[in-house]
């Protein structure tokens, strides 16, 4: 503290707040030093943009970009607009009918407007989170099995290893001939490239749920195994009341690198199903070639990662409200 603090402590009677030097420390970790680490990032990209020339013109800027984000802000609002006044015109429609014929059955349809930029991205998160909640459904009960059972790994394993890297983009054709020849109904309840992209999200996320899983159950501490035997728990019970416990960390690690491969391959997969969402709309733009196009993309681009960090950190969120392993950070 100065002699200049404490003076003016003694004159004013007034306590001023001190600088705590972990605060001070906490402050620089986490906000000057991201701060700067974007500012610097925002230079090279405007310094970069500008010295590459394409085919549709410079490469956007950030400024560019920005420009982009409020012209497809602005298109929603617009297309909103326009579906409330669709809606507006059936019921007046409807009510002129109804006036002049008291037994006519009024009907409505649905707006069939083009989905605008902030449409296609709760598409896309819908997709995921159905493929992502689809994938832990089957992968968590199959982990937990192999891990409780040497003999189901040994017969398990080979099959995941084999499919575990396949890419996304082999899958979808099968998966897509699959459901077109099982999926085959006049009224579908959802739409066939839905499905298609959901089903291939699923078979790309379910190994590394799978996998950890199994290590997190199998590594557990053979104490709690001992004192289970110990108490004749059910195995049923023993799952819940021993396994669960135990693997959490292990399993939240598999659904957090499965939810990010997830994000990764509906991308791919929107583009090739053609699934309205943030990959059609990336391929939408490409194909279009407009001198806004490649400033289009690259907002889309910068969604879709800040959108993967926040699934990142919801998953974490939930991690550490579940389980015992407080201290986990990254």
């Amino acid at each position: 503290m100065t002699a200049t603090t404490l003076a003016t402590e003694k004159l004013t009677g007034i306590r001023l707040p001190r600088l705590d030097s972990r605060f001070l420390g906490s402050a620089i970790k986490y906000v000057a030093l991201p701060l700067a680490g974007i500012l610097v990032f925002l230079l090279l990209w405007s310094v970069t943009a500008q010295r590459i020339d394409t085919s549709l013109g410079k490469f956007p800027g950030p400024a560019a970009v920005a420009e982009q984000f409020d012209a497809l802000y602005q298109e929603h609002q617009r297309s909103r607009e326009k579906e409330r006044a669709f809606y507006e015109r059936q019921e007046v429609r409807n009510a002129e009918r109804v006036a002049k014929d008291p037994d006519y059955v009024p009907k409505i349809r649905a707006y069939t407007g083009k989905e605008t930029f902030l449409d296609q991205i709760v598409t896309s998160l819908v997709t995921v989170m159905s493929g992502f909640l689809l994938a832990v459904a089957i992968a968590i009960p199959l982990g937990i099995a192999v891990g409780l059972s040497p003999a189901l790994n040994s017969a398990v394993n080979p099959i995941i290893q084999v499919f575990k890297p396949v890419s996304p983009l082999a899958w979808l054709p099968l998966v897509t001939m699959v459901v077109s020849a099982l999926y085959s109904t006049p009224d579908p309840v959802v739409a066939k490239s839905f499905l298609n992209s959901l089903i291939t999200v699923t078979l790309c996320c379910l190994w590394p749920m799978v996998i950890n899983t199994a290590v997190g159950v199998a590594g557990i501490d053979r104490d709690l195994v001992n004192v289970s035997k110990v108490l004749r728990l059910p195995a049923l019970k023993h799952v819940q009341k021993i396994v669960l416990p135990a693997a959490v960390p292990m399993i939240f690690t598999g659904m957090r690198l499965s939810l990010g491969v997830a994000w990764m391959v509906l991308i791919a997969a929107e583009m090739l199903a053609q699934n309205p969402g943030l990959g059609k709309f990336v391929w939408d733009e490409f194909q279009n070639g407009s001198s806004d196009s490649l400033a289009r993309i690259m907002a889309a681009v910068l969604v879709i990662g800040a959108i993967g960090f926040l699934l990142d950190r919801g998953m974490l969120a939930l991690q550490k409200l579940v389980s015992w392993d407080k201290g986990i950070s990254q």
